[in-house]
């Protein structure tokens, strides 16, 4: 990360860092983290050996790609574990990581992936999971999260989430609120059905011809 940069690295060389990465965010945004180490080089408008020489492997420049990300993930969990309210901090939790999931596809795909080697996804992902379960342990505890609640539900929620596909982030993000609505709402122990946000205009063949 740029924290561990060397001081002596010339300008012209942090510029091609930061324009591979901001090549690998899109790409991998929108394509997945199967994208070539040579097509992020061509859309960075460096060469493969600039690109190498910065980032040796593909896990590496995952990893930095993913830096902020993976810090704001970690800020939403403090952030959820410190209130008061366990049931009010896990809702907190579950409606802004599905909003950053949504913001950020290719994060998805890194949070849920193992690279081996590389420590920074799989910590972040194990401090968040960890951090989670034990909020939720108390958000059970106080009687408002229903007791057949397990950690791999956390895991569903992320998967499933990724799985929304909207033709712009504004729309993905709308679609990701409703559906972070819909979950509170069925991991409550006694569900109120609150208003839901509003729902997303989702193109779906399988919905074509049914009323909307």
């Amino acid at each position: 990360m740029t924290d561990h940069l060397p001081h002596t690295l010339r300008s012209d060389a942090l510029d091609n860092r930061e324009r591979i990465l901001d090549a690998a965010r899109v790409l991998f945004s929108a394509d997945g983290l199967d994208v070539p180490m040579r097509e992020i080089a061509r859309r960075a408008g460096v060469g493969p050996a600039t690109l190498y020489r910065h980032f040796p492997t593909k896990q590496v420049l995952v990893t930095d790609a993913f830096a902020d990300q993976l810090r704001a993930c970690r800020a939403i969990v403090d952030e959820g574990c410190a209130d008061p309210d366990p049931w009010r901090g896990l809702c907190l939790v579950i409606e802004r990581i599905c909003e950053l999931h949504a913001r950020d596809r290719g994060f998805t795909e890194a949070f849920l992936s193992t690279f081996p080697g590389v420590t920074d996804v799989a910590a972040g992902r194990e401090y968040t999971v960890k951090a989670v379960a034990e909020l939720a342990q108390r958000a059970k505890e106080a009687g408002h999260l229903r007791s057949d609640f397990v950690l791999d539900d956390l895991i569903l929620i992320l998967m499933a989430n990724k799985g929304i596909h909207a033709s712009s982030t504004a729309t993905q993000v709308m679609a990701s609120r409703r559906f972070a609505g819909l979950v509170i709402q069925a991991f409550g122990a006694c569900p109120q059905n609150a208003p839901l946000p509003p729902a997303a205009r989702l193109a779906s063949t399988a919905l074509h011809g049914l009323p909307r």
